[in-house]
């Protein structure tokens, strides 16, 4: 199966997700890749430590505005990526029909991604690396 559309769900849509996003979106230019949350700061931008990881990649995410998930977004996706397997849970229990299309990110190494929101930059550092590492396992499935 071919994941052409893949949507990255977090708690707020400012921290976790939209780094997920941008590195997904780097490696799969071809790609739609989104990114929502379960209870997002609708009409924010990302964490400013989240923008400070990704910028000293040289990656910039300065437009990124949460948004909150929706049956719109969940019914386009082919594949959803959350952050830890409650979050996915709470995706099937409100949408039945995304079971089987709704993993954890780290699904593959049995990991789950800690919230760094209101923590200091090196905690947002390693959600970064821990994002990278869960990520890697999925290429083969993604492309």
């Amino acid at each position: 199966m071919a994941f052409e559309n893949i949507l990255v769900v977090c708690v707020g849509n400012i921290c976790r997700s939209p780094i997920a996003k941008t590195i997904l979106a780097q490696q799969y230019p071809h790609k739609t890749i989104d990114s929502a949350g379960l209870s997002a700061l609708v009409g924010n931008g990302a964490d400013a430590n989240a923008l400070a990881v990704m910028s000293a990649l040289g990656i910039d995410m300065s437009k990124h505005i949460a948004k909150q998930i929706d049956e719109t977004l969940v019914m386009r996706a082919d594949l959803i990526l959350t952050m830890s397997e409650k979050q996915t849970k709470w995706i099937e229990d409100r949408w039945p029909h995304c079971r089987g299309k709704t993993f954890r990110i780290g699904h593959w190494i049995d990991q789950d991604i800690a919230d760094p929101y209101r923590h200091e930059l090196s905690v947002f550092e390693d959600t970064r690396q821990d994002i990278f590492d869960s990520l890697k396992p999925w290429a083969n499935k993604i492309s």
